[in-house]
């Protein structure tokens, strides 16, 4: 027992030691400083060649929390002339499932400064797509960006593993007391004398 007391310590010990790790600064600013106007890069920031346009889009702040309020930005610009698209763009968003997945509409935007500005307010933490559609000349133009809202899963994988070490370790563990138990049940028993 005390082998079999000895691994399941440990292995307590080691699960419950990988915590996820909270980052709060990006270059030395704290993350609680950043609004929607920060000077410090935004959480995620995509930039795509699509039909006619080069579209970026960013999320504001750097770390979006499930109450507080946060901000896509967008902006397209005509690869041929460099004009900003002036028209309206639809965002969305939904949650970031294999399967589907429910879908709100956030807003529709027209531009300030060729720079487009969608306000998200999530009350849970997740992970969400957010999608941008806009049409020029007809054609229609589909951008999607993923969005954590909350603190990132970056141990979830070592979690995992540590979970599935565990599993295994406590396996063994029962598998050895079990043959213990049968060989001492062996043991135990006297010897059948038969009758002659």
């Amino acid at each position: 027992m005390p082998v079999a007391r000895l691994i399941i310590a440990l292995w307590a010990t080691l699960f419950f030691s990988m915590t996820p790790a909270g980052a709060h600064h990006i270059l030395g600013r704290p993350s609680y400083s950043l609004n929607s106007e920060p000077n410090t890069p935004p959480s995620m920031q995509l930039e795509t060649r699509i039909g006619d346009y080069l579209v970026t889009l960013m999320a504001f702040p750097a770390f979006p929390q499930a109450g507080e309020e946060s901000w896509v930005k967008l902006s397209a610009t005509h690869l041929d002339h460099g004009e900003p698209f002036l028209g309206r763009v639809i965002f969305s968003i939904r949650d970031d499932l294999l399967l589907g997945g429910h879908s709100e509409k956030l807003g529709e935007q027209r531009p300030v400064d060729g720079i487009y500005r969608q306000g998200v307010l999530l009350s849970q933490e997740g992970n969400y797509v957010v999608t941008a559609r806009f049409e020029d000349n007809g054609e229609p133009y589909t951008i999607e960006m993923p969005l954590r809202i909350g603190q990132p899963l970056q141990s979830l994988p070592l979690l995992l593993a540590g979970g599935g070490i565990g599993l295994i370790l406590l396996a063994l563990a029962w598998r050895k007391q079990h043959l213990r138990k049968i060989r001492q049940k062996k043991i135990d028993q006297p010897p059948q004398v038969t009758d002659a």
